[in-house]
């Protein structure tokens, strides 16, 4: 299991070096492929491919409880916390958070092992997107031995990235306010 050190160099170490040219869809699911390269640290000029494909599920619109978010405790606080709950209260029903689910098929999972620099590995894998033109192909240099680590950096990235497209979506259809 890794440390939160190991966590944080993961996650320092992470470089999205083409990452694909759509967004999570928001009715419907997307698959990115991946292309994730890592130095083997125990051989010189030895560089780790893995590649594999992650599924983004449409996101789903969560709404809070009504039941449970009508209890604000606002102890200790004056007149502006009280008028805040009520204000949260009257609002609950705009209230809306998206969950994004993932799933990685690891069955899809390939590696290889190739005996040349890292750097070059990577300008060869994003150059044969510039020929393939393939839109939803990531490459992403990270750390070999936390690699799953840095792959979830990359999917929470793509979250960040999508979430406006998919609220602007949802409020399009008339499913948010």
């Amino acid at each position: 299991m890794p440390s939160p050190f190991d966590i944080e160099y993961a996650i320092e170490n992470t470089r999205v070096l083409h990452e694909p040219d759509r967004r999570i869809d928001t009715f419907g699911s997307t698959r990115f492929e991946f292309q994730l390269v890592s130095e083997l640290m125990d051989h010189v000029n030895a560089t780790r491919i893995r590649t594999g494909h992650i599924t983004a599920e449409k996101p789903l619109i969560l709404r809070p409880d009504p039941e449970s978010m009508a209890n604000f405790d606002f102890e200790g606080f004056g007149p502006q916390g009280q008028a805040f709950g009520d204000f949260l209260r009257e609002n609950l029903h705009k209230l809306a958070i998206l969950k994004y689910g993932f799933r990685f098929q690891m069955s899809d999972m390939q590696e290889d092992i190739v005996h040349d620099s890292m750097e070059e590995v990577c300008d060869k894998l994003i150059e044969d997107i510039r020929r393939s033109g393939n839109p939803m192909r990531a490459v992403i240099a990270g750390v070999d031995d936390t690699w799953e680590i840095c792959l979830l950096k990359f999917t929470v990235e793509m979250i960040e990235k999508s979430q406006k497209i998919n609220l602007f979506d949802f409020k399009r259809r008339g499913l948010l306010e």
